[in-house]
């Protein structure tokens, strides 16, 4: 899904399929959630993420029917799921643990729900025949959970919670026992089949890569609080703070006092040029280091620091170069390996220079 096709939170006529209406939760004297408002789309990938312990998973608790809020009001489709049971919501969970049934093969796991559910034995038949097909699961029929691998195992819950056609489908850190190439692969898949079923999907997850990958918009979260809900792209490219900033992927933190047009970070040294219509004063320039270029010559550019490589990690695809700039602080550069080569034109110890352009970084004032 892209946001330029699939964008209902920016069409005023559309209707949340799920809402959080100031949404409190407290375990005594300790507040998990503190006054959430969040509006879920029909057919989003919504995700929660956050450190452990920031209150993502009793957000979907609560609409699972897990936990109770203390104060506010939790809806699906416009009805107020207060006094619902957790069995009668149309919501399904699947845990990271996957709680498969270790005497009965994938058919008969798929099938479980429905069963108990009273549908007539056809129709139980089609509707497991069908999501095998859509987990590409189809040889794996008759065997048990512990005859299959964990991606499979993955899969097969997967199927057995989309097989009652919830409205919600709610995954709890749902990837978090897979090593990280098949966690990658099964990312994709995931989508593939939210896509193909236009179910809504919620994730728990602290894995800010995984998030990414995976959803139409992120809530990101910390003690019980929502800092930023956008589309990835955004989260990344426009952050409301330094929390949100450093959360979503990598990036350096230049602390300064903001003018309106320079950002004046150390003294004796030239001020930082960024384009940015945010308030004067104490400020941060957050700053990429993929839109950071690293070189031995100074570089014609907007902003131009010298600097000494302090550590170099090499991580195939790219490298990443921290770099010693004058007042002490760290600053991260990445540069795209491009070519094999046998050897570096920088090196440990080097005086370099770091240059990006005006519009590369964002002043933020929190």
């Amino acid at each position: 899904m892209t946001d330029d096709v699939f964008a209902p939170w920016n069409d005023p006529g559309q209707s949340p399929l799920i809402r959080y209406a100031n949404v409190t939760k407290k375990f005594g004297e300790f507040t998990a959630i503190d006054n959430v408002s969040i509006d879920i789309f029909p057919g989003e990938f919504f995700a929660l993420l956050g450190p452990s312990g920031c209150g993502k998973t009793t957000l979907m608790r609560m609409l699972a029917g897990f936990e109770t809020p203390t104060s506010g009001i939790i809806s699906l489709g416009g009805q107020d799921m207060g006094n619902v049971p957790p069995n009668k919501r149309p919501v399904n969970m699947m845990f990271q643990s996957y709680a498969l049934f270790p005497h009965m093969n994938v058919w008969d796991n798929i099938a479980f729900g429905l069963r108990r559910d009273g549908l007539p034995k056809d129709q139980v038949a089609a509707r497991v025949e069908e999501m095998l097909r859509l987990v590409q699961l189809q040889k794996f029929a008759k065997r048990k959970p512990d005859a299959i691998s964990g991606g499979q195992r993955q899969r097969v819950a997967l199927a057995r919670s989309l097989a009652k056609a919830p409205k919600v489908l709610l995954l709890d850190e749902p990837l978090g026992a897979l090593d990280k190439k098949l966690r990658q692969e099964t990312q994709f898949e995931l989508v593939d089949i939210q896509e193909k079923t236009g179910t809504t999907f919620m994730i728990v997850t602290h894995d800010q890569e995984e998030a990414m990958t995976v959803s139409t918009r992120i809530a990101v979260m910390d003690e019980g609080i929502i800092k930023q809900i956008d589309t990835p792209a955004s989260l990344y490219e426009a952050p409301n703070s330094r929390y949100v900033a450093d959360f979503i992927g990598d990036v350096n933190l230049i602390e300064g006092d903001w003018r309106g047009d320079t950002l004046h970070w150390a003294e004796g040294q030239t001020p930082l040029a960024v384009q940015s219509d945010a308030p004067v004063g104490k400020a941060w320039l957050a700053l990429r280091p993929e839109k950071i270029a690293i070189s031995k010559d100074q570089a014609k550019a907007d902003n131009a620091i010298p600097g000494q490589v302090i550590d170099i990690a090499y991580l195939g695809n790219l490298s990443t170069y921290v770099v010693e700039i004058p007042g002490g602080q760290k600053i991260r550069a990445q540069a795209t390996n491009a070519r094999r080569l046998s050897r570096r034109d920088i090196t440990w110890n080097d005086t370099v220079w770091l240059s990006w352009t005006s519009t590369a970084g964002l002043v933020l004032s929190e």
